[in-house]
Order: C-alpha cells, then sequence, then structure tokens
C-alpha cells in the first residue's frame, strides 16, 4: 500500500476530496494537521524545492487576497518566516509521498508518483453515481 503523509488544514473541503481520492487509488493517507504541525525552517523549506516564492502561499489566504501580504515582493528568508509564524498562508496540501516532497495538489505529480494511470484516475473519482468528475481537476 502506497503510503501519503498529508498536510492540511482541518476542514478544508478541497484538502477532504484530495484524501478520498488518494485513498480511492489504494493509498494509505496519514493526516497531519498544517496549522499545528511544528514543521521547522529547513523541513518547511524542502516542500518548496525548485518553486518560486510565491507559489508557497495559498492564494485564498485572507491576508493574501486583502494584499496584506504580497508574496511576490518577499524574499526566501521573510517568506520562511512568515510561513512558519502563519502556516495559514501556506499553500496546501503539503505532502510526502515516495520520499518527495510537494506543495499543492498537483495532479499530473501526484499520479507519476503514484503510478496512477489516467483511466484509473476516472475509474476511481467517478465510481460513484453521486459524485461529479469536477469533484478534483481531473486531466485526461
Amino acid at each position: 500500500m502506497k503510503i501519503v503523509l498529508f498536510y492540511e488544514k482541518p476542514g478544508c473541503a478541497t484538502n477532504a476530496k484530495q484524501k478520498k481520492y488518494l485513498r480511492s487509488a489504494g493509498c494509505s493517507v496519514i493526516e497531519r494537521n498544517l496549522l499545528e504541525s511544528g514543521l521547522t525552517l529547513s523541513e518547511l523549506k524542502a516542500f518548496f524545492a525548485q518553486m518560486p516564492v510565491k507559489a508557497w502561499f495559498n492564494p485564498n489566504a485572507p491576508k493574501v487576497k486583502s494584499g496584506e501580504v504580497d508574496p511576490s515582493a518577499m524574499n526566501e528568508a521573510a517568506a520562511l518566516e512568515l510561513l512558519l509564524l502563519e502556516p495559514i498562508l501556506i499553500k496546501r496540501p503539503l505532502m510526502v509521498i515516495a520520499n518527495k516532497k510537494l506543495c499543492g495538489f498537483d495532479q499530473k505529480k501526484v499520479d507519476a508518483l503514484l503510478d496512477i494511470t489516467s483511466q484509473a484516475r476516472v475509474e476511481t473519482v467517478c465510481s460513484s453515481a453521486t459524485e461529479s468528475c469536477d469533484a478534483i481537476h481531473i486531466t485526461i
């Protein structure tokens, strides 16, 4: 069984859909509260490898939406410090899959790490008559 360490904001509907997708693909999801995770600076930074600083932030976080926090104006050190102080600003979810750390739910990256084919995605996400295929961003 594939194991996914999943840092989330408890109660987030999008994170719930993402976890459902992972479970339907045969994964065991270990949930962690991102807001209380206690990640260190170096642990957090590892999730952002090769990403621009602006992409580390949740664009829907109230302080980002209001303009109080401008991720595009921050350098790496300032951004990491702020994200450690206010983890609600972090783009979610943070995941560890096959020893790879990811920030955000990039369907193609997740599927590649879990070796999920396009057909398997359609079958697992659309298996229930009460679910719609757009519950999670499906790319085929």
